[in-house]
């Protein structure tokens, strides 16, 4: 009999499976690896919060080159959005004729494969990334670890909610700032729906673990100035390709 919290290296070094008694979830191995990596930064660093914005930090640059690969695609997709447009009005009967609806989608591929675009390019990188993202969220619900631990100011428990909701405001405010910034190859009135989900994403995450809320909101602020680093690389690429044609 054991009575005590599920403490992960202690379950550990206990074996016999005492650890799947800790339910991270579906992508359980990717949550346990982050919990270690969490744990060895804490030795260095003694307080989990600051660990959360480093393993955050550390996983955004890590993925990097998936996120810039996506975030092109998608620039480019958003280029090609008038070109789309007059297509869909070309054959405005596809919807109800399947012969139009073949046409359109022929000429669709064929526009996407000139320009060198993979139609699923946009959203490939995210899904890849899904489960790591998933097994960070898992990880700080469950790890007893997060218990009474402080982080800095008014954050004295990170596995309880803000008390003050202030980190869950300052995400959906970075989330916005985040979408903005973002290029998007869905249509105006898709994009604008799409603005309103940094106000769904703080009324659903106004209630979470603050250490949950605080990981979101350090992944907000890093992937701004990632953002920034990615519109300014696409910036230049497409000046150095102007360049280069205008030397033809």
């Amino acid at each position: 009999m054991y009575i005590g919290p599920k403490e992960f290296d202690r379950f550990r070094a206990l074996g016999y499976g005492t650890k799947k008694l800790i339910n991270f979830g579906f992508f359980g191995a990717i949550a346990e690896a982050l919990l270690i990596a969490m744990k060895w930064v804490h030795q260095y660093i003694p307080n989990w919060g600051v660990a959360i914005i480093i393993i955050t930090f550390l996983v955004k640059v890590i993925f990097f080159p998936l996120t810039y690969s996506s975030t092109k695609s998608m620039a480019k997709m958003q280029e090609l959005q008038p070109k789309i447009k007059a297509l869909r009005s070309k054959y405005k009967k596809a919807k109800q004729d399947i012969n139009q609806r073949r046409q359109m989608n022929e000429e669709m591929m064929k526009l996407y494969k000139e320009h060198g675009i993979n139609p699923a390019g946009g959203c490939l990188p995210l899904l890849i990334q899904l489960p790591v993202f998933w097994g960070i969220f898992r990880m700080l619900v469950v790890a007893v670890e997060f218990r009474h631990a402080p982080f800095a100011l008014w954050i004295t428990d990170l596995s309880v909610k803000d008390p003050y909701y202030i980190t869950p405001v300052l995400m959906g405010v970075t989330q916005f700032i985040s979408q903005k910034m973002t290029p998007t190859s869905a249509d105006p009135s898709q994009a604008k729906m799409m603005l309103i989900m940094p106000f769904v994403m703080t009324i659903f995450f106004i209630n979470f673990q603050s250490g949950l809320v605080l990981y979101w909101l350090a992944s907000n602020v890093l992937q701004i100035g990632q953002q920034a680093i990615m519109n300014k690389m696409m910036h230049r690429a497409k000046d150095n390709a102007k360049d280069k044609a205008k030397a033809r």
